[in-house]
């Protein structure tokens, strides 16, 4: 269906002047961004079919340059204004982050943690350094690859501590699979990490597992548990 089919008052941007952005379904917010389609598609096609390319809205950040541009009707201006939008919604989410009392909003963590590595291809182990006020000092990716207590060196986490003048941390890893199971190997090193914390002063508030979809508190499934 081309654009000029549409009743102009159900046209993406007329929607969204008439009822608000919020009006407006991923593909036709999707279409906005674009802006336009090609001879054959509409914007809307457009839209639906990179969302059918990524599986959804929630994996679109994953896509890379490349592979946007394997979309007929999406060059590399387009592919990168896409991906500039992408870093854009990831800068917003951290901006809230330095004054946040991470332990009474956990809420504002967990959305950044999700769009830095919810949709990461690999495993990545980050370390989130708090002052007395709960507020972040650092974060840092500390480790890649799948997590393993044999990797995971308590003497790298804890001297970024001391060089941050942190009063407490926060470990954090994803699971690109998607689950939010904790592993045998998860539990070990929340266990091995809280040991090492409560020996050094700088205890361990928790170790969350990050997926695309939520998270996972290990702390507090090892009290249930």
């Amino acid at each position: 269906m081309k654009m000029s089919d549409i009743p102009p008052h159900c046209r993406p941007r007329e929607k969204a002047r008439l009822s608000g952005i919020e009006s407006l379904s991923d593909v036709e917010v999707l279409a906005l961004i674009l802006r336009s389609g090609t001879r054959s598609d509409s914007v809307l096609s457009l839209a639906q079919r990179l969302l059918n390319l990524s599986k959804g809205l929630v994996n679109l950040p994953r896509l890379s340059l490349y592979q946007l541009m394997t979309i007929p009707g999406i060059k590399e201006a387009k592919a990168a204004e896409l991906q500039a939008v992408f870093e854009l919604t990831r800068r917003v989410l951290r901006s809230d982050l330095p004054n946040t009392n991470i332990v009474e909003r956990p809420d504002v963590l967990v959305d950044w943690l999700k769009s830095e590595i919810g949709n990461k291809n690999q495993e990545h182990f980050l370390v989130v350094y708090l002052n007395t006020q709960n507020q972040i000092l650092a974060c840092k990716t500390l480790f890649i690859g799948t997590l393993d207590r044999s990797i995971i060196h308590p003497r790298e986490i804890f001297k970024e501590a001391v060089e941050n003048s942190a009063s407490r941390l926060i470990a954090v890893h994803n699971h690109p699979g998607g689950s939010l199971k904790a592993s045998d190997q998860d539990l070990e090193v929340t266990q091995m990490l809280m040991e090492t914390g409560s020996m050094m002063g700088i205890p361990l508030l928790d170790h969350l597992i990050i997926t695309n979809q939520g998270y996972c508190s290990l702390r507090q499934k090892m009290i249930v548990d």
